[in-house]
């Protein structure tokens, strides 16, 4: 909590200093006999007054922060006694203009209030002092200006001390915005490196994903080919070569996507999963095994993220119906629709139920469809995988069209 703001350090000590060398010139200059006792207490007062101040800025700086300071009220009450003291031994009438110290500091220890009533104190302890001492000041020009000018006075230290708090007030705002904003800027750190973490685990996730669905699904198409060609080597020589061939464009086709997958870290690259999907199903398709490609509607309302993911859906749901389902028939259907994508891998092969699926899961979710799911889901969209024993299986996949953000073209 910020302290209050205190009197400018240097107001008082000159304040004081006027008062007594008004005092003393007065004591100079005057005609009737200077009473000694009067005028030592009058310099005592003025001497303890300016202890108080120089005592007081000493415990403000170097008290601790934790530390609180002495109740304002009790410092004003001690500086109200001394003021009043020195008042009534001052035979020149100077010290008056001490009285304005008292709401100037009330005003900026304990508020507006507190200053207005110390004024009006101040005036009715004035007022009151001549009455006692000078009958009919009322009527005496040089009380009633010395009573205007306290009054006057008074207003302006008022004024002074009201603009004191308010620049208080708002240095107090400032150090609070300024401590919230670094408290802020920590916090907006904290979240930049965990933010950063977790970008650095989507993007290892992503990478695995990349080999497990590129380079499985082409590294699973090379043994194939190579397993073919080692088989008909003798009986048909010509399958043989073709199988070779395949073998070769499968690995020319992962060293171009892996290539394709560095260059798109660089920079984006057009995809294009019609042209895509043709390709894979030209290539796999053989004498032992028949792949068929329909599509229908325009792809190109799509995001590359999505295209993406639906073919390396269907690479995964290629690999599964070679590896484990045996197939002979693997039909692929890519459909555009106004609001959702669907790709459809259906084949002939063996199938699956329960601890039968070659994921060794109830519902086929390895690794290979999880990789699916974890590509597909977070673009809003859904795998489902049915099967049955010898009835082949289905693979679906859809994902959601993205509209285009306000003021693009789509």
């Amino acid at each position: 909590m910020t302290s209050p703001p205190t009197v400018v350090p240097w107001i008082p000590p000159v304040l004081y200093g006027t008062v007594l060398a008004g005092g003393v010139y007065h004591a100079a200059v005057s005609d009737g006999p200077v009473h000694a006792g009067r005028a030592a207490g009058f310099a005592t007062g003025l001497v303890l007054l300016l202890g108080l101040e120089a005592l007081e800025a000493v415990e403000r700086r170097h008290r601790p922060p934790t530390v609180p300071a002495r109740p304002a009220a009790a410092l004003l009450a001690v500086r109200l006694a001394l003021f009043a003291a020195v008042a009534v031994l001052d035979a020149s009438g100077v010290s008056r203009a001490l009285f304005v110290l008292v709401p100037f500091a009330a005003r900026l220890a304990l508020g507006r209030r507190a200053g207005l009533v110390s004024a009006a104190g101040c005036a009715a302890l004035l007022a009151g002092g001549w009455t006692v001492r000078v009958p009919g000041w009322w009527v005496r020009p040089e009380y009633v200006s010395d009573l205007l000018m306290l009054g006057l006075g008074t207003a302006l230290a008022l004024s002074m001390a009201s603009v004191a708090v308010r620049e208080q007030q708002g240095r107090t705002r400032l150090e609070g915005v300024l401590a919230e904003l670094a408290a802020s800027h920590e916090r907006l750190s904290q979240y930049a490196l965990r933010v950063a973490e977790l970008s650095t685990a989507d993007e290892r996730n992503r990478v695995a994903r990349e080999i497990h669905d590129s380079l499985g699904h082409h590294l699973t198409a090379i043994a194939v080919q190579l397993e073919k060609a080692e088989v008909f080597r003798d009986r048909d020589p010509d399958a043989s070569v073709k199988a070779v061939s395949d073998a070769r464009w499968s690995a020319g086709r992962a060293l171009a996507e892996v290539r394709e997958s560095v260059g798109a870290l660089r920079e984006a690259r057009p995809f294009s999963l019609d042209r895509a999907l043709s390709d894979l199903a030209r290539h796999l398709g053989d004498d032992r095994l028949t792949v068929t490609l329909r599509t229908s509607g325009d792809e190109a309302g799509y995001g590359a993220g999505s295209l993406t993911a639906l073919y390396r859906s269907a690479q995964e749901a290629l690999t599964n119906a070679w590896r484990h389902g045996r197939a002979t028939r693997i039909d692929i259907t890519a459909d555009y629709g106004e609001s959702t994508a669907r790709l459809t891998v259906a084949d002939n092969g063996r199938g699956f139920a329960g601890a039968e699926a070659p994921t060794g899961r109830a519902d086929g979710s390895g690794s290979g469809i999880r990789g699916m799911r974890e590509r597909v889901e977070p673009l809003g969209g859904r795998v489902d995988v049915g099967a049955r024993p010898a009835a082949g299986t289905v693979v679906t996949v859809t994902v959601p069209r993205i509209p285009p953000a306000p003021g693009t073209i789509a």
